[in-house]
């Protein structure tokens, strides 16, 4: 293992917590919770590299599977993981890769990293309420109620501060410039 590949997963490992301390920020909204969860990921996912930031979260849920309550509400195990929020949950993943990959390709310019953001989390509102509907055995209408519309706007913030904040970090902090 290299130096810069250590560095990477020590940074991985970093964000795998702060993940799991924002998890912990909680608005309960019904069904689906509005956490700051959303928040930590894009943030991984902007200042870390698509490898990095995808191994951050595969932790962080690999945390929350064995027990540890690191989920939103201090929630774990398999029941969590596979209940009708896992697919956000999973959907996380799918945020580092889609919002590394495109910030590999076009740059940590604050516009795209902001776009890339936005991109990754409905990515996840998607793959959530999907999810949603066949987990929690609700009509497409009632999981895109109960998943997608309440945290539209919560997911724009979100997306924007993190994509902003990201960019500022990587951009300042060379420790964060790591290569895949």
């Amino acid at each position: 293992m290299t130096h810069t590949q250590l560095k990477g997963f020590i940074l991985a490992a970093e964000f795998a917590i702060i993940i799991a301390i924002f998890s912990q920020l909680i608005v309960p909204l019904g069904l689906v919770p509005l956490t700051g969860q959303t928040f930590a990921i894009g943030l991984c996912a902007t200042v870390l590299k698509r490898k990095y930031s995808c191994w951050a979260i595969t932790i962080y849920l690999l945390l929350g599977l064995i027990g540890l309550p690191v989920f939103a509400g201090m929630a774990s195990g398999i029941g969590a993981l596979f209940g009708p929020t896992g697919g956000f949950l999973f959907g996380f993943l799918l945020t580092g890769w889609i919002t590394g990959s495109y910030l590999q390709h076009f740059g940590y310019h604050y516009f795209h990293a902001i776009t890339a953001n936005l991109l990754g989390a409905f990515a996840t509102l998607i793959m959530g309420t999907i999810w949603l509907a066949f987990s929690g055995h609700l009509s497409a209408t009632a999981a895109f109620n109960a998943g997608f519309i309440p945290f539209i706007i919560p997911a724009i913030i979100k997306a924007a501060a993190a994509g902003w904040l990201g960019a500022l970090l990587y951009k300042r902090i060379r420790y964060f410039q790591i290569s895949d």
